[in-house]
C-alpha cells in the first residue's frame, strides 16, 4: 500500500502549476491540484491572455486612421465596451476548459476548492486532510494595493476586466508594466488618461533608452504622464460613481476611475506555509534553492510565489525542471538567465539580456549600438512614432549581451533575437546575417556604428 495519497499534491492551477502537474503525471506520478479560483490562473483570468486581446481592441483607433492615407475610406465607428468584454469572457471559458481537459487527459485529480498546508506531507481541502510525498505551492501572486483616504475606491487589474462599462476618465497608479499597458489600451479605447508614478521615470529595471522613448511615445499620443507624484486622497463625488483624487503637489483630478498598479505581492498568506516551517522572505515570497525547494525539504515552489522572474513562461520552465527532478530521475535547475520579456505598451517593447547598465557592472567595457527612425508605414500616414533599438556588446568577447526594441511588434521581433542572445552569438554574427528588407527587425543586423562611450558623450 502506498504510503501517501499521492506523489504530488499541487496548490494552485496557473500556468506553472498545471505544467508540473501534467508532467509529473506523465512520468507515473499520481498528482492531485487544489485550485479554489479558475484554472488557469493569473495569465489565463487576469493576466497575459485577457490584457492582450483588450491591446488589439485598442489597436484599432490608429489602424482606422493611418488606412486614408493608404487609399481605404473608413466610415463612422463606435467602440462598445461591453461586447469586447463578453467576447474576452468567451476565449477565456475556452481556455478554462482546456485546461481541465489537460488535467483530465493526464488522471490528475482536480478540487476546486481552498487547500491549506498542515505539515510537511498534509493538505486540508474542504475539511478533508490528504497526504503526498511532495507539495507543491504554486499560487501565484496578487495586486498590492495602497492605503489612506478613499484606497477602497480604487481597483486593481483583476477588476479592470470586468468592467461593465467603460471608464472615460481614468487615473492610472503605478510604474510598472501593468500601469503602462493599462494607460495605453484606455487611451486607444478613446479614454482620458492620466498616469502618475511616484518615481523619476517609470518601467524601473527596464534599460534607461527604453524608458525614456517610451515615455516620450505616450506623452506624443496624449497620455498624461506625471512623475514623481503620489495619490493622496480619492473621494466620491457623484451618484454616477465619478472619483476626486487629490495628489501630492495639491492638484485635483476628476475622474471616473482609479486603478492602481503599483505591484503585486506573492499569494502565501493563510495556507500554513510558516507553521509548516517553510521560510518566507519579508515580502512573503518562498524561499528556494536552486531545484525550486523550500526550507522544508518536500514542499516545493515555483513561479511569482517566489518572485524570482514573474512570467508565465518562467513559471512552466520552473513547473517542468520540478517534474524532471522528482519524478523523472534527471535533478534540473531552472535557467533564469536571458529570459526574453515584453511590455505590450504603446508602441511596444521587448527585451533580452542586459541593460546597458548592468552591463557595464557586469563586464566594465562596452560597445552600444542604437538606431532611433520611423517605420516605413508611418513615413505615408505621417503619424509621429519612433522606433528604437540598441545592442549592448561586451567588449571583451564581442558577445551580445543586451537587445532592446520599443516598436510595433517588438515582442515578435525580439524573440527570434533572443535565441542568438541565449546562444552567446556576437556582434560579427550579427554583422554577417543578411537583414530581411524591407522590415523593422533589419535593423538588429544593420547597426555599425557604435556609440561613444559615456564620457565623449558630453
Amino acid at each position: 500500500m502506498a504510503r501517501y495519497d499521492y506523489d504530488l499534491f499541487t496548490i494552485g492551477a496557473g500556468s506553472g502549476g498545471v505544467r508540473a502537474s501534467r508532467m509529473s503525471a506523465s512520468y507515473g506520478a499520481r498528482v492531485a491540484v487544489a485550485e479554489e479560483r479558475r484554472l488557469g490562473g493569473t495569465c489565463v483570468n487576469v493576466g497575459c491572455i485577457p490584457k492582450k486581446l483588450l491591446v488589439y481592441a485598442s489597436h484599432f483607433s490608429e489602424d482606422f486612421e493611418d488606412a486614408h492615407p493608404f487609399g481605404w475610406t473608413v466610415g463612422e465607428r463606435t467602440f462598445d465596451w461591453a461586447t469586447l468584454i463578453e467576447n474576452k469572457d468567451r476565449e477565456i471559458a475556452r481556455l478554462n476548459g482546456v485546461y481541465r481537459r489537460i488535467l483530465d487527459d493526464h488522471e490528475v485529480e482536480v478540487f476546486e476548492e481552498r487547500a491549506v498546508v498542515v505539515d510537511p506531507h498534509t493538505v486540508e481541502v474542504a475539511g478533508k486532510r490528504i497526504t503526498a510525498e511532495h507539495i507543491l505551492i504554486a499560487t501565484g501572486s496578487w495586486p498590492r494595493m495602497p492605503e489612506g483616504p478613499g484606497a477602497e475606491l480604487a481597483i486593481s487589474s483583476n477588476e479592470m476586466f470586468h468592467l461593465k462599462r467603460q471608464p472615460k476618465r481614468a487615473l492610472v497608479v503605478g510604474g510598472g508594466y501593468i500601469a503602462v499597458e493599462f494607460a495605453g489600451i484606455l487611451h486607444g479605447m478613446g479614454s482620458q488618461v492620466t498616469l502618475i508614478y511616484r518615481g523619476a521615470c517609470f518601467l524601473r529595471g527596464f534599460d534607461d533608452d527604453v524608458r525614456s522613448t517610451l515615455a516620450a511615445e505616450m506623452k506624443k499620443k496624449g497620455i498624461d504622464l506625471r512623475f514623481e507624484r503620489r495619490l493622496d486622497e480619492i473621494e466620491r463625488t457623484g451618484a454616477d460613481g465619478s472619483l476626486r483624487v487629490k495628489l501630492d503637489d495639491g492638484s485635483v483630478l476628476d475622474v471616473d476611475q482609479v486603478l492602481c498598479a503599483i505591484g503585486r505581492v506573492p499569494l502565501t498568506a493563510g495556507i500554513g506555509l510558516e507553521e509548516a516551517g517553510v521560510k518566507l522572505a519579508p515580502q512573503g515570497a518562498i524561499v528556494v534553492d536552486e531545484y525550486s525547494r523550500s526550507s522544508v525539504p518536500s514542499i516545493h515552489a515555483i513561479g511569482d510565489v517566489t518572485d524570482r522572474i514573474n512570467l508565465t513562461p518562467v513559471a512552466i520552465h520552473e513547473g517542468m525542471c520540478l517534474a524532471a527532478t522528482l519524478f523523472r530521475g534527471n535533478p534540473t535547475a531552472p535557467d533564469h538567465e536571458n529570459v526574453a520579456s515584453a511590455v505590450f505598451s504603446q508602441p511596444s517593447i521587448a527585451t533580452v539580456g542586459l541593460t546597458e547598465a548592468k552591463a557595464r557592472e557586469r563586464h566594465g567595457q562596452v560597445r552600444v549600438y542604437r538606431t532611433r527612425f520611423r517605420s516605413l508605414k508611418h513615413a505615408v500616414t505621417g503619424r509621429d512614432e519612433i522606433t528604437m533599438m540598441k545592442l549592448v556588446v561586451d567588449a571583451a568577447t564581442d558577445r551580445v549581451v543586451g537587445a532592446h526594441m520599443v516598436g510595433s511588434e517588438a515582442a515578435e521581433i525580439v524573440q527570434g533575437f533572443a535565441v542568438a542572445v541565449k546562444a552567446g552569438a556576437t556582434k560579427a554574427m550579427f554583422d554577417a546575417t543578411l537583414g530581411i528588407h524591407p522590415t523593422a527587425a533589419e535593423e538588429f543586423v544593420i547597426m555599425r556604428d557604435p556609440l561613444a562611450p559615456p564620457e565623449e558623450n558630453g
